[in-house]
């Protein structure tokens, strides 16, 4: 089975190319941040249009990357949601274009179960059941996986996810956009404990996780810095404000962990989406034990930590392969902008 993914929920535009018996052929990915960069955010519209300019040449390059024609796809996969809607239209437009030009059936598939999946595309691949952790700019939530389609939501953020406060973090520091992954280089450069910021809900007993406040305490800490400097924000100062604020992020979503592999029962922790790169959640992650007993943690490779289209191929692909969703022809679609992962399993 060869399956063609397309992504576009937000600022990547994403092609790829997943064989059942061979794994990933082949992938194209476009990233927007420079489009973005100048305003500071993603700005839907343009987000859109860009999303159509590249998806015609991001195909087709796969396809020469592979070696093979359109002809020779079984089933095209897009994200039909969650995400900006004008972003999703475009893929899910194109999707459903092409499938209906060459005569292929289609399969929706959900973001956030791309990036679910995404660490069974890595060489050392988890088993079911597991713990997993979806981290990114607009989610943070702890899922119980016990197989492909069968996910329950055990907690998430009430607020801000983490992606999301570390890209305001960063504007609050003066970082250019997009600025988490620059505040996250800077904390290699802080002192542990110059700062030392509050981790929210921390010992509230659930699985729920608040990061909205930290902004709160970093733009204090900005404001009185400055006002001790002369109105200015000396490097090694704004450098150890990243790691305090790096820290707190960390240490949260390290107790929470713990907290849901304990619940379970379970000892295999699967950790997914674009903060799933994050140098220092990484190292505390791969770290954890209960009781003595190691857990076995698993990321999906660096370059399949933003959002791209091997992830929504794979995830369409498993679902076929364990005939959880068969394929559709070509025919009206709609795309889910608010599309809660736990749905999935109600719609099964």
């Amino acid at each position: 089975m060869l399956v063609l993914g397309i992504e576009s929920s937000c600022d990547e535009t994403g092609v790829a190319l997943y064989c059942s018996e061979r794994g990933l052929i082949a992938e194209r990915l476009h990233t927007q941040m420079a489009l973005h960069a100048e305003y500071g955010g993603v700005v839907p519209e343009l987000a859109s249009r860009d999303h159509i300019r590249r998806l015609v040449p991001l195909t087709q390059g796969c396809v020469q990357d592979a070696g093979i024609t359109l002809a020779d796809v079984d089933a095209i996969a897009y994200t039909q949601g969650p995400g900006l809607g004008g972003a999703l239209l475009a893929g899910a437009s194109y999707a459903n274009a092409l499938a209906f030009t060459l005569n292929k059936p289609v399969l929706p598939v959900h973001h956030l179960e791309g990036h679910l999946l995404s660490p069974l595309l890595a060489d050392e691949r988890p088993d079911f059941p597991f713990v997993a952790l979806l981290v990114s700019g607009g989610h943070t939530q702890f899922m119980a996986v016990r197989g492909v389609g069968d996910y329950e939501l055990l907690g998430e953020t009430v607020d801000d996810a983490a992606g999301e406060a570390f890209d305001k973090t960063a504007k609050l520091l003066g970082l250019p956009y997009p600025g988490g992954a620059k505040l996250s280089e800077l904390a290699k450069l802080g002192t542990p404990d110059a700062y030392r910021f509050p981790r929210p809900m921390l010992h509230s007993g659930d699985l729920q996780m608040s990061f909205s406040g930290l902004k709160t305490a970093v733009l204090t800490a900005v404001e009185k810095a400055r006002a001790q400097h002369g109105n200015t924000l000396p490097d090694p100062v704004r450098n150890d404000i990243c790691r305090a604020f790096q820290d707190a992020v960390a240490d949260v979503l390290t107790a929470k962990a713990l907290t849901a592999l304990r619940q379970t029962g379970w000892r295999t922790l699967v950790v997914a989406g674009g903060v799933g790169a994050n140098w220092q959640l990484r190292q505390q992650l791969s770290q954890l034990s209960i009781n003595g007993e190691q857990v076995h943690t698993y990321f999906p490779p660096l370059a399949l930590c933003t959002d791209n289209g091997a992830m929504i191929a794979f995830a369409a692909a498993m679902r076929l392969q364990h005939q959880i969703q068969a394929p559709a022809p070509a025919a009206a679609f709609t795309v889910r902008p608010r599309w809660a992962l736990s749905d999935l399993q109600r719609s099964r």
